[in-house]
């Protein structure tokens, strides 16, 4: 995987996508900003539990027995809206959604804090949330979500490093299996990020430490017209986002999606209408 300084050219950073389905964009958010989102996070973290996933056993043992997860990120450190306006992500995001009219959600946005001890991750794609897309149209199948993993403090491969198999989005064959072997860790510096497509491989590694835990951030975006991991619309009150940009309200749930020019109808619809005010000219104004 290729690695870019932040605003390096966005052309450079897509083709290395397109190559390798992921990239390493280094120091993508600084201090202060890390050190304020990562302060909230681990003061979450100090009452969170690790394991997860409710009572079905792949979840379970996919969430993590001694991994740290929880959402609602923007409750406790406003950080997280200033990552939903990064211009640098957004323009990568609207590029690589760009069939959706750059009108996406968020997908999530949580906290995975790999704990000691913790097995690697199953090596998956992200978009296989939406299986029967994905299924049904490999290997032509348009980019359905874009992710990036934010490293809260240093990563290393011992501490649970994300692996990923570069290529593995081009496969001509759904089917074929991930070999943990192809794999290679991201090894991220504090306020590195590593963003990569939902049809890469790749998975969580294994904590092979004692005493240290893997602290990331993850948050992705999804097309429109598909229902999102995180229900934010449940978790952000109101009052918190109503005097946020129009991007974070759309990102939020907080407007419809309109495929316009495009075929298709409107969706995510209050009383049949718009939930801010219309678009100009294809671009959402804030109300």
């Amino acid at each position: 995987m290729k690695r870019f300084l932040r605003g390096h050219d966005v052309e450079d950073v897509l083709s290395a996508i397109e190559d390798a389905g992921a990239v390493v964009v280094t120091e993508f958010l600084p201090e202060p900003a890390l050190g304020k989102l990562r302060r909230a996070v681990q003061t979450r973290a100090d009452a969170a539990s690790a394991g997860g996933g409710g009572q079905i056993s792949f979840w379970k043992k996919f969430h993590g027995s001694q991994t740290k997860r929880f959402t609602g990120i923007g409750l406790t450190s406003d950080v997280f809206f200033e990552l939903l306006d990064d211009r640098y992500l957004a323009s990568l995001a609207d590029h690589l959604l760009g069939d959706s009219g750059h009108q996406y959600w968020m997908n999530t946005c949580q906290a995975m804090i790999i704990g000691p001890g913790e097995a690697a991750q199953v090596l998956h794609r992200d978009g296989d949330n939406w299986s029967n897309v994905m299924a049904r149209t490999w290997p032509v199948c348009p980019e359905l979500t874009v992710s990036m993993m934010l490293a809260l403090e240093d990563v290393d491969e011992l501490v649970g490093a994300t692996r990923v198999i570069p290529g593995s989005h081009r496969w001509t064959e759904y089917e074929r299996p991930a070999n943990p072997a192809e794999a290679i860790p991201a090894t991220l510096r504090a306020g590195d990020a590593l963003i990569y497509s939902g049809r890469v491989f790749h998975g969580g590694g294994a904590n092979q430490t004692t005493d240290r835990w893997r602290w990331a951030l993850h948050l992705s975006f999804v097309v429109g017209w598909l229902t999102p991991e995180e229900a934010a619309s449940q978790i952000y009150p109101a009052a918190l986002i109503q005097n946020r940009s129009a991007r974070v309200k759309r990102l939020l749930g907080m407007s419809s999606f309109n495929p316009y020019p495009g075929r298709g109808g409107r969706l995510w619809l209050k009383d049949f209408e718009e939930w801010t005010q219309p678009r100009k000219g294809g671009l959402e104004t804030d109300s």
